[in-house]
């Protein structure tokens, strides 16, 4: 099985509603089993002691309960694509996927439904497994917390505020963790290099977004094939059937050629497990949904450029350069790759919020001071391309805004956008002897 193959199928045991459950209802009736085992063996108190009747009609109700709790889940997680769809953007629903409490709560429904049912059908009349139908009622107390810590879960993580603060956490997860994903983000502003040889290319059988790509597996094959590998797409690019996806320069055979297709992953849409700018524009997405002319909510615009300014810092951290090239312990080039640089990423996070929020004065300051934060703290590097998206910010303004007063209130910077303190330095410092 390719790499390619092999992310394909985490990607989706990673998203899927049913793996878990599945596992906990195969839990669930592999612990019936013990149970039944060592039911002579233990000796229950005598008012853990139950009749056939009793027995049957907890159990019944058990697995009951179960059913409607897991059409319960079933309808919630219905609510929720409805509300992501319509009110934050489809592309988080990725991520709402991947939550590991709503699979939790699954497969804990599965495997008390399964543990109960199979106990059913051992009762007799001189044989009642008492353990089991005190641990079904456990099982049922235990879900329950789970199902309100589920619920408090869905009522509270669905606010753009708490999207925008998860997928921000992502995104930066991604961007501390890139390299060891094979991804190297600061390689460096280098000239492309010549190399040597015929050469080959590798296309696409399919077409779809690039989801990843194994970096690490293709520097592998090409130095045991002394190739030198150069991608002519990036993670997040979307590809048609057919296209060149590399180019590789060597004496590579077809079966190296197609061990190195499999290093690249494609799929319906973009994942954030190699893509921090699929992060961004996901907040983007929100925040310019939010300054539409149906929904007005400039505010929830604000929130989303909160959480912008926290991803574009780690980014802005590292020194980007338009290539990135990987080498073989020799020193040898063995991957070259295209580099989003840091324009682009702040490209991404700032011009279509600008342009649709350029009528709200709230979220023109709010840019603002975003933009000025990050000129404080990204790398010197990267601060003349954040001081002209503030150029762009002020001619925006001065365009949008004609009257003095509101143009010079719009000009302004706030951290809340509009109603935080004053910017203002609350002390002035004189130097000694001044």
């Amino acid at each position: 099985m390719s790499w390619a193959a092999r992310f394909q199928l985490r990607q989706h045991f990673r998203q899927s509603l049913w793996a878990v459950p599945l596992l906990g209802a195969i839990a669930g009736a592999g612990l019936a089993v013990i149970d039944l085992g060592v039911e002579a063996r233990v000796t229950m108190p005598g008012s853990w002691s139950y009749s056939p009747s009793t027995a049957i009609s907890v159990l019944t109700t058990v697995s009951g309960a179960m059913v409607g709790l897991l059409g319960l889940v079933v309808t919630v997680g219905v609510l929720v694509v409805q509300m992501a769809t319509g009110t934050l953007s489809p592309r988080f629903m990725r991520l709402w996927y991947r939550d590991r409490l709503q699979k939790l709560v699954l497969a804990a429904f599965t495997a008390t439904f399964a543990f109960s049912f199979a106990l059913l059908g051992t009762i007799e009349a001189g044989s009642v497994p008492d353990l089991g139908v005190t641990m079904a009622g456990f099982a049922v107390a235990v879900d329950l917390v789970l199902l309100l810590l589920y619920l408090d879960r869905f009522v509270h993580a669905l606010r753009p505020v708490a999207v925008a603060a998860a997928v921000a956490r992502s995104g930066r997860a991604v961007v501390a963790e890139v390299d060891d994903a094979g991804i190297d983000l600061q390689a460096g502003n280098q000239s492309p290099r010549e190399v040597q040889g015929r050469r080959a290319q590798v296309r696409s059988r399919k077409s779809g977004a690039i989801q990843a790509m194994d970096a690490r597996g293709m520097v592998a094959v090409a130095t045991r094939h002394d190739l030198t590998c150069v991608l002519t797409c990036s993670v997040g690019d979307f590809v048609n059937a057919g296209s060149v996806v590399m180019d590789v320069y060597g004496s590579p055979d077809r079966r190296v050629l197609r061990r190195l297709r499999g290093k690249i992953a494609l799929g319906h849409e973009r994942t954030i497990d190699q893509d921090p700018a699929y992060a961004l524009r996901i907040i983007v997405d929100i925040a310019i949904r939010a300054l539409s002319p149906a929904v007005n909510d400039p505010t929830t615009a604000t929130q989303m450029i909160n959480y912008l300014g926290a991803v574009l810092t780690d980014v802005g951290e590292r020194e980007l350069g338009r290539h990135g090239y990987l080498f073989d312990a020799e020193g040898h080039l063995r991957l070259a790759f295209r580099m989003r640089t840091w324009d682009d990423y702040l490209h991404l996070g700032v011009s279509e919020i600008r342009e649709y929020g350029r009528g709200s004065p709230q979220v023109c300051r709010r840019l603002r001071a975003m933009l000025a934060d990050l000129e404080d703290t990204v790398l010197p590097v990267n601060r003349p391309a954040v001081r002209r998206e503030l150029e762009v910010l002020d001619r925006t303004v001065r365009l949008s805004f004609i009257e003095g007063p509101d143009q010079a209130f719009a000009l302004g910077r706030d951290r809340q956008g509009i109603g935080g303190a004053s910017q203002a330095p609350p002390v002035a410092h004189v130097a000694d002897g001044e």
